[in-house]
């Protein structure tokens, strides 16, 4: 799986558990799904992503890497 797949499959859940935390253990969790997704939002124009940075210092290859390797 290609780092932005990565991405989008953990931003996604996180915005689900977020979800399910604010639901059954206290509605502060709201705000873990709106900091997931103003850093959605804002990486979309900045290109800047926590989370990938990590995902890419564990190994995972963007999508060019990927293709690059064929």
């Amino acid at each position: 799986m290609s780092l932005e797949r990565c991405i989008i499959a953990f931003g996604g859940f996180m915005v689900l558990l977020s979800v399910v935390l604010t639901v059954t253990v206290s509605p502060y969790f709201v705000w873990l799904t709106v900091f997931v997704g103003a850093n959605l939002f804002q990486s979309a124009f900045t290109g800047f992503c926590p989370a990938a940075i990590v995902m890419k210092k564990m190994g995972i290859k963007t999508a060019a890497e990927i293709a690059l390797a064929k």
